[in-house]
């Protein structure tokens, strides 16, 4: 396995989510060992995807950098990391990545216009060696050591459609697309009206987001899986943890967790060298390792 990036550069235009202004965003090739590289075109700065330009995780995964922002980024990540891409620039003309229909399928498909290409360098990956949890009241996120690759998350919400979710990823690219990839983010009415009153959500729509009130889904097309809200934690929680920079072979889990608790999770795994080794996919053990992203 090698690194890998695109083939030739893709662009869209979407609605950013908190504007609500049409956004430009643009995907180019890199070469090998530059990583994921975020680049505001409007303001000339670049953003290097570092768990160290992470600004903010109330309501989404926002970087930033020289006082530059780019919001609403773990979507289009998680696709990113699902396709197994090592080096990629991502330009934007605004401080948010446009929302599309609130899940990954459409960076998905747009990663597979601009094809997938190997370079001439290993990829790394980041092996688990220690179990790592951070844990806030009965909220918690780990990482487990494995040879396998699953992401398990539990939510509760006292909502009579969502109640109590699980759902258990056996992490494969196959598997994120047919499973996880149309998962859309949601939220509840009472929440859009306090975003709206504060200048944010106002992009946000039942076209790009599966949304409640006190009883029932207001979308009227209702679910595209019944268990379609914690199916889209799995999602934000695979675009959160690819600011460890690059990815990871070992079991994530989750109960309740979050954009916050997952960067805290990237900061505390990266803390302690003695918690991961970084293997080069040169070895047959590690080919083995590589099938995930094949």
């Amino acid at each position: 396995m090698m690194q890998s990036t695109i083939g030739k550069s893709v662009e869209l235009v979407g609605i950013g989510l908190h504007r609500g202004s049409p956004v430009k965003l643009r995907l180019e090739p890199l070469g090998v060992n530059s990583g994921i590289v975020f680049y505001r075109s409007d303001a000339g700065v670049s953003i290097p995807l570092i768990p160290a330009n992470v600004v903010d995780t109330k309501m989404a995964t926002v970087i930033g950098r020289e006082g530059v922002t780019i919001s609403t980024i773990e979507h289009m990540l998680s696709a990113i990391y699902a396709y197994g891409i090592d080096n990629l620039r991502v330009i934007v003309d605004a401080d948010e990545v446009p929302v599309m229909d609130g899940s990954s399928m459409s960076f998905c498909m747009l990663l597979e216009e601009a094809g997938i290409v190997s370079q001439d360098t290993p990829k790394k990956i980041m092996r688990i060696k220690k179990e790592v949890t951070v844990q806030e009241g009965d909220k918690y996120v780990k990482l487990i050591p494995s040879n396998d690759m699953n992401y398990d998350f539990t939510i509760k919400f006292s909502h009579p459609v969502i109640d109590k979710q699980s759902y258990v990823l056996a992490f494969t690219k196959e598997n994120y697309k047919k499973e996880i990839a149309r998962a859309r983010t949601f939220g509840f009415v009472h929440e859009v009206q306090y975003l709206r009153s504060k200048g944010l959500a106002l992009g946000g729509s039942l076209e790009n987001a599966v949304v409640l009130d006190d009883k029932k889904v207001l979308n009227p097309e209702g679910l595209r899986f019944g268990d379609e809200f914690v199916r889209h934690k799995i999602l934000d929680a695979i675009g959160d943890m690819s600011l460890i920079g690059m990815n990871f072979i070992g079991n994530y889990e989750a109960y309740a967790g979050s954009h916050d608790l997952n960067h805290k999770l990237t900061l505390e795994l990266l803390k302690d060298p003695a918690n991961y080794e970084i293997v080069e996919l040169a070895t047959a053990e590690s080919k083995e390792l590589a099938k995930a992203y094949a």
